[in-house]
């Protein structure tokens, strides 16, 4: 019996891989919660700002804007998701909003990761190749490519629509849970190529783009140290690399952990312990993919500069009010002090 966990025969029926549900109700639980308020304030105002300077909109901004739609369509879905886990991990509402959130979720995952790769490219030609390539940061062939991203991405994602996304476990009903799709005997080789073409492709260009204009910079800065082209490059590069940093931080675990589980799965079968490793660590990996929505901001902050304006302005505002509420505070006790101790005074003097 106790050697049965650990056997490589088992079936998915005897091998119990969600006995980390009680703990992570708890934590992912506040986890989710704080996504949603960051995700949606940050990508709700960046498209409220965007809104205001319609007739200002360059190449970048496109970019972004369609970044800040992704984020804000799967953060307003993320209620769902937190009464699912509320609710001890059972889905309430049905296969039909289920399959829905699975497309939601897979949406905003690569079509965040193609418009970071679009936003690298276009920093890349900004810097590399201004003339040379100028016709792909043409606004109106920038949303071109924007709606040819959404439909790749939707053609990605649309056959979830078509595969049954909930089980029942022991009385609960699970939603998007990766047993789920277990049933089909490909799916090792369609997420294997799924994660080449949709994450180490983008990957590997955003670092041949972050290479290339680091090596522009360089030789801009050896050439001319105080030209006032250094600063606007600078911030291109500072671009590229929190891009690269929000893919690294954000979507290399998940996607690790799928290639790492999917290539070890089709070399020989998996036992229980391996199973429920793997669920454990997609669970948590899942989490930092939909940090995401709380990272893109910050890309925002460095490259639109009317985001970042706004931001620092809200920041200012929270800042100076508590202060000047306490300063006009003092201000009031120490004029109080000062009536009283003159009826004090003259009370005194009157008693003399």
């Amino acid at each position: 019996m106790d050697s049965a966990p650990f056997s490589n025969n088992f079936t998915n029926a005897t091998c119990d891989v969600y006995i980390h549900f009680k703990a992570a109700k708890i934590i992912f639980t506040l986890f989710y919660v704080i996504v949603f308020m960051v995700g949606l304030s940050g990508n709700i105002l960046a498209l409220y700002i965007t809104i205001q300077k319609h007739p200002k909109i360059n190449s970048t901004t496109l970019y972004l804007i369609h970044l800040a739609v992704s984020d804000a369509l799967f953060t307003l879905a993320l209620p769902s998701r937190i009464v699912y886990i509320v609710r001890g991990f059972d889905w309430p509402l049905g296969e039909g909003p289920c399959r829905i959130f699975a497309v939601l979720f897979y949406i905003n995952t690569y079509a965040s990761i193609n418009f970071m790769t679009w936003l690298s490219i276009d920093r890349y030609i900004a810097m590399v190749h201004p003339l040379r390539f100028a016709r792909f940061r043409k606004v109106q062939n920038v949303k071109y490519i924007c709606a040819t991203v959404w439909v790749f991405v939707f053609l990605q994602t649309s056959p979830l629509l078509f595969i049954s996304m909930t089980k029942e476990n022991k009385g609960l009903i699970t939603c998007m849970e990766y047993p789920n799709f277990e049933r089909n005997p490909n799916l090792p080789k369609i997420l294997l190529g799924a994660c080449l073409l949709g994450y180490c492709l983008p990957v590997a260009i955003i670092i041949f783009c972050y290479f290339r204009v680091n090596v522009k910079l360089c030789r801009i800065a050896r050439e001319n140290p105080l030209t006032e082209k250094l600063g606007r490059n600078k911030k291109a590069i500072t671009v590229i690399l929190i891009v690269l940093l929000a893919l690294l931080v954000c979507f290399t675990p998940y996607h690790i952990t799928i290639i790492q589980y999917m290539i070890r799965k089709l070399l020989s079968p998996q036992n229980c312990w391996q199973q429920q490793a793997f669920k454990t660590s997609l669970q948590v990996s899942v989490c930092f993919m939909n940090l995401n929505c709380c990272i893109d901001p910050l890309i925002y902050f460095f490259a639109f500069k009317g985001y970042k304006k706004k931001v620092l302005e809200i920041i200012r505002r929270h800042i100076t009010l508590p202060a000047f509420s306490s300063s006009k505070t003092i201000s009031e006790n120490n004029s109080t002090h000062a009536t009283v101790s003159q009826i004090q005074g003259s009370g005194s003097g009157s008693a003399n």
